[in-house]
């Protein structure tokens, strides 16, 4: 398990606020090539502010965020970012599909905007995508609402793999799942880092999959990374927000054996 030890993402000295409330105070955190990093922390703790930070959706306040090589937090003209863009892939954790679109044409949106392929290569891309997302072809032609909860992540997981990314990151990529349909998902996700040797970075709460699909998980708190290990080391560590993940029921119940 792990990355190649070349950083993919590097953010140093990031700080953020909101008015007088202070998000992120001096945060340092790097994700490694090939590898799976996970962002937990409690409410309030920063992971979906810092998510958008990585995926260009908002600036920090200070500090420096590095992709793929390159400084992305001063100005970045719209060629520019649009070119980091599609070097990475995005599923959110509701899944944003188009819900006047089926899930062929939701998978191509991607294309359509950035590789000027036409329509039919586009489609037959789309479909690879779905398969290797897991679903049957004879989804391609169903409508977001007609889909499962599995589904609709699966799929938003196809259109994040559209353009080929080096990069994905996931936001609660199982949440609101069933326990089945969650464990496949983590089935899922190692299959795609192992076939296609992706970084993937996410944000989530689920300690299953923190165990059996993370090389290193990072916990905020206190505005910044306060530890970051593979699950087994941060086990050891004694700081409170590191506690809240291995303490209780749940904790010791998704402990591997």
């Amino acid at each position: 398990m792990g990355g190649s030890g070349e950083p993919v993402l590097e953010l140093r000295g990031v700080c953020t606020r909101f008015g007088s409330l202070v998000v992120h105070d001096q945060l340092d955190l790097e994700v490694r090539r090939g590898e799976v990093l996970a962002l937990v922390g409690g409410s309030g703790s920063g992971k979906t502010t810092l998510l958008q930070e990585m995926i260009l959706l908002r600036r920090p306040d200070r500090g420096t965020i590095r992709l793929f090589g390159e400084e992305i937090t001063g100005s970045v003209g719209r060629e520019r970012m649009e070119r980091m863009q599609r070097r990475f892939g995005v599923l959110f954790q509701h899944g944003a599909l188009f819900t006047g679109l089926n899930l062929l044409q939701n998978v191509g949106v991607p294309l359509r905007e950035h590789s000027g392929l036409d329509d039919a290569l586009i489609d037959q891309i789309a479909l690879l995508k779905i398969r290797q997302a897991g679903l049957p072809v004879d989804a391609a032609l169903k409508y977001p609402d007609e889909l499962s909860g599995g589904m609709v992540k699966r799929a938003a997981l196809a259109r994040a793999m559209a353009l080929d990314p080096q990069l994905l990151f996931l936001d609660e990529p199982t949440s609101g799942l069933d326990p089945v349909s969650a464990g496949a998902f983590d089935e899922l996700i190692l299959d795609l880092k192992q076939w296609l040797g992706l970084t993937l970075v996410m944000v989530t709460h689920d300690l299953d999959l923190l165990w059996q699909v993370a090389d290193r998980v990072a916990v905020l708190g206190e505005g910044r990374v306060v530890a970051v290990a593979p699950m087994a080391e941060l086990e050891a560590v004694e700081h409170p927000a590191v506690r809240a993940y291995f303490e209780g029921a749940r904790g010791r119940a998704a402990r591997p054996a």
